[in-house]
Order: C-alpha cells, then sequence, then structure tokens
C-alpha cells in the first residue's frame, strides 16, 4: 500500500531553501570513467598529432634542403667557366630555361639571383617578392637557410642556398626555392580529424565502461534497498546474503544485524499488545456483563448513578473496542489474517454498508460508471473499514456530508467526505501511523482514542492491494476527503456481478 502525498498548500512558517539535486552514484561513476577516457584519448591525440607533424615537417624540410642543394649545385656548373656551356648572369631566358629544368617536386617554384639579377622560372607564381627579406639577407650572408611562411594564404617552405663562382673575377649567385606545403597539412587535417573520432569513441566506450562498472558497483546499495523496503512492508525476515564479498559484507553484515534487532524488538510489542488485549478480555467481558444487570436496574437507581452509569457504559463500549483494535493489529503483526474474498458490485456493497453502520444519513452518490464495477473484497472487513472512516469524520468533523464512488482508470474511488477543518498536509501520511492522532487540526488534539482507526483502515486496504489517502475537499470548499483506491475486478458482461467466495490467509 502506498500513502499518496497531495501538493503543499500555502506556507507554513520559515521552510529550508531546497538543496541543489545532485547526479546520484552511477551517473557519477559513469561521468567519471567518460572524462578520464576523454582525458586519456585528448592527450594521446595531442602528443600524437604533434610528434606526426613535427616528424613530417622535419622530413619535408631535409628533403627540400637536399634538393635545393642538389639544385643550387647544378646551377653553380652553369655559372662557373666550362667552354661554351657557361651562362651569362644576365642571360635572362637561358638561366630562366635552365631553372625550368631542374628537377624538383609538383608544385615547386625556382628563383635565381645572379650578380644582382633575379630570375625565375615562373614569375607570376613565385619571384623575388614572395621571398621574405629576412631569409634573403640570411642567405646572402653565406648561410643556407629555410623558412616556412604564408604566400596568398597557402603554406610555403622556402630554401635558400648560396652559390660562389670560381672565376677570378668572381660570381655572386644565390638559389632560392619555393615549395608548397598544402598537401601536407591536408594530411595532417586528416589526421586531426581521425583523432578527433578516436577520442568520442574512446570517451563513449569510457562511458560504457562506467555505466557497466557503476551498475555492478551500486548493485550492493540497490540489494540493500530493496531489503530496507521489504522490512518497511512488513517483511521482517529480510536479510542481505553474506560471505560472497568481504567489501559487500562490511554493508550486508551490519545491516542484517539491525533487521534481526528490529525483528526482535517488533515481535516482542506484538507479543505484548496480543497478550495485553487477551489478559483484558476476561475483566471486560465482566465488566460488561455487570453493565447490562445495572442496566436492568436502571429504574431502581437514582438520578446521580445513572448518570454514572451511562458514563460507565460508554467507557466500557470504548475500551472493548480498543481491545477489538490492538487484537485486530495483533492478527496483523502475526500473519494470521484471513480473507473471505467475494466478488461485489461496489455501488450496492457501499450503500448497504453505509445502511448497516447506521449512516442512512449520509448521502451516497456514484456516477453511472460504476453501476457495473465488480470489486473483489471481504465485506466484513471492508464494512469495518467504511464504519472507521465514518467514526472519524463525526468525531472530527461533526460527521460525513457524503460518501462519492469514481470510477479512475482501472480502479474505484470510495471517498468518505466531511466539512471539517482538514487535515494539515504535514499529517496526512502521518494519521494513517499507529496510536498518530494528528496535532493540531481543530479537534484532533483533543481526542480522547488512541488513534487506532485510521491504521486498521490502511491495513484492511493494503491487504486487498488498493490505496488510501486523504486529501482536501474539491471546488474550494473546507473539509477533508478519505479516498479509498481498489482495482476494477473484469468479469463476463452477461448477468450480475458473480458471488464467488474464497478463503486466502494473506502474509502481512
Amino acid at each position: 500500500m502506498r500513502l499518496r502525498r497531495s501538493p503543499q498548500d500555502g506556507s507554513a512558517g520559515h521552510r529550508l531553501a531546497p538543496k541543489r539535486p545532485r547526479l546520484g552514484l552511477r551517473a557519477r561513476v559513469t561521468f567519471t570513467f567518460a572524462l578520464g577516457a576523454a582525458l586519456l584519448s585528448a592527450a594521446m591525440s595531442v602528443i600524437t598529432f604533434g610528434l606526426t607533424r613535427e616528424n613530417l615537417l622535419n622530413e619535408r624540410e631535409e628533403t627540400a634542403v637536399r634538393q635545393a642543394v642538389d639544385n643550387a649545385g647544378r646551377m653553380a656548373d652553369r655559372l662557373e667557366p666550362a667552354g661554351s656551356t657557361r651562362v651569362e648572369c644576365n642571360a635572362q631566358g637561358e638561366i630562366e630555361d635552365d631553372l625550368s629544368s631542374l628537377a624538383r617536386p609538383s608544385g615547386a617554384q625556382l628563383v635565381l639571383k645572379c650578380n644582382g639579377v633575379w630570375h625565375s622560372a615562373n614569375s607570376v607564381a613565385f619571384d623575388r617578392n614572395d621571398i621574405p627579406v629576412s631569409l634573403v639577407t640570411m642567405v646572402e650572408g653565406g648561410s643556407s637557410a629555410r623558412l616556412r611562411t604564408d604566400l596568398d594564404g597557402s603554406p610555403v617552405l622556402i630554401t635558400g642556398v648560396p652559390i660562389k663562382s670560381l672565376e677570378p673575377e668572381g660570381i655572386d649567385a644565390f638559389y632560392y626555392e619555393g615549395q608548397s606545403l598544402e598537401e601536407l597539412e591536408s594530411t595532417l587535417s586528416g589526421l586531426s580529424i581521425s583523432l578527433l573520432g578516436a577520442s568520442a569513441l574512446t570517451t563513449l566506450a569510457g562511458g560504457l565502461l562506467g555505466f557497466w562498472a557503476s551498475r555492478r558497483v551500486v548493485r550492493p546499495l540497490i540489494d540493500v534497498g530493496r531489503a530496507a523496503d521489504a522490512i518497511a512492508g512488513g517483511r521482517l525476515d529480510t536479510r542481505l546474503p553474506t560471505g560472497t564479498d568481504a567489501d559487500v559484507d562490511q554493508l550486508a553484515t551490519p545491516f542484517n544485524h539491525m533487521a534481526t534487532a528490529l525483528q526482535d524488538r517488533i515481535e516482542r510489542d506484538a507479543r505484548f499488545a496480543s497478550e495485553v488485549s487477551h489478559e483484558l478480555r476476561s475483566p471486560l467481558m465482566t465488566m460488561s456483563a455487570t453493565v447490562e444487570v445495572l442496566e436492568n436496574m436502571r429504574d431502581e437507581l437514582p438520578d446521580r448513578a445513572q448518570t454514572a452509569l451511562d458514563l460507565l457504559s460508554a467507557d466500557v463500549d470504548r475500551f472493548q473496542q480498543l481491545v477489538e483494535d490492538l487484537l485486530e493489529i495483533s492478527r496483523f503483526d502475526a500473519g494470521a489474517i484471513k480473507l473471505h474474498l467475494e466478488e461485489v458490485l461496489v455501488a450496492e456493497m457501499v450503500i448497504q454498508a453505509v445502511s448497516a453502520i447506521g449512516g442512512g444519513a449520509t448521502p451516497v452518490m456514484y456516477d453511472e460508471d460504476v453501476n457495473d464495477a465488480v470489486v473483489r473484497v471481504d465485506k466484513r472487513r471492508f464494512a469495518r473499514v467504511l464504519a472507521n472512516l465514518l467514526d472519524n469524520a463525526e468525531k472530527y468533523a461533526g460527521g460525513a456530508t457524503a460518501v462519492t464512488i469514481g470510477r479512475v482508470g482501472p480502479n474505484v474511488q470510495i471517498a468518505v467526505e466531511d466539512a471539517g477543518p482538514g487535515v494539515p498536509s504535514d499529517d496526512r501520511d502521518r494519521i494513517f501511523d499507529r496510536f498518530s492522532r494528528g496535532t493540531e487540526s481543530g479537534k484532533r488534539s483533543s481526542d480522547s482514542g488512541v488513534g487506532l482507526g485510521l491504521a486498521l483502515v490502511s491495513e484492511h486496504i493494503r491487504l486487498h492491494g488498493g490505496e488510501v489517502w486523504v486529501e482536501d475537499q474539491r471546488g474550494g470548499q473546507h473539509g477533508a476527503r478519505f479516498v479509498v483506491q481498489l482495482p476494477i475486478v473484469d468479469v463476463p458482461t452477461q448477468g450480475p456481478a458473480p458471488s464467488v467466495a474464497e478463503d486466502v490467509v494473506v502474509p502481512t
């Protein structure tokens, strides 16, 4: 049975601000694994990309330098005196032809400066203006150099090599070679995308691994929660398995000790209540018989004695009801409840029960869709439920204003309504506990009862597989609605509902 908590209405005093909700343990473990995998994969990707990029660039530069030195040597041969093969520095066409005939990688551009005259194999694509001044200064200082730069938005590697002629008058020549790095950059871009995809897959794999690990880690806690819920539901013999895991045993063993101590305490209390109730029955029967004898002699008693007899009779009746309630509670605790279940029309049963209880003045209202609604109940115990709810309304609200029956999905709801002060939100669960009489709502705090009526209602409805709760009157009216919800039984549509009875011993 679940007790439903209705929404809080109004603000009663100062309330602490709710804490910000945190992620669950399973989510935190999964997130930790995913974050660890992401950081590790990101670090490995950065290192891999950096090393690969450095190696590729170094290899490309070394190749470019070797090619440039080789081509510079070939041009030096053409500039040095060697019979008819010598080329003059001002021979623009011949030098450009020689530059074009040199071996070069695809897309490489060649430039030669000879005695201050610049020559280019393709002046449109690459000429003297494309060579940085800093590189020209270093090469003309007599040192070979290379420089990575951007040319029209594209990465380019430019290599410069000085050439010294052996002719006595000397020839100052400097050879420059520019190679595009777009292909290398494209390769590195593809590598970065691949590493990014691998990092994403690694992060996903880490998250899945964390989810799997979190389920295994949290499973003992889930078992503890289920065991605690079972104990709260009355299965006091529930225990956690031990001996399978030394770490889990550190949690399971104290829990089992706590459950055993709790079971012993509850069983002792139940035995005490049962024994006291049984012991009280004998003197109570004697007192009831004595009161009955005095009632038969009422006319012979003086007025003061008659008043005392009325008070005594009322207290004996109340005492007798208390003992019967304690015995019923003891049967619940002992698991000795036997239900005589019958399939009955709910509207007809409620009308008969209210009339038999003596609540004929209380109207019973229901919709047409509950005319054929059938529930499976123990009629005697359900009549006791209605009697307790009507008695509760009589004590605290001056009587019930109506009993309503409605159909909600696969369930039927029977509500006992009153026009009293209502039940505070904080008490709406508590009043169904044993020996609880509410706090300061209307007459509830001054009631002389012991608070077993609604507890018995809760126990009876739980055994029938239903729910019970209290809520405010609808339409903004004053009062409370005690709602009992029971599942509707599917029966054949031909003829009246069957009246099959079945005795069932229900474990509590």
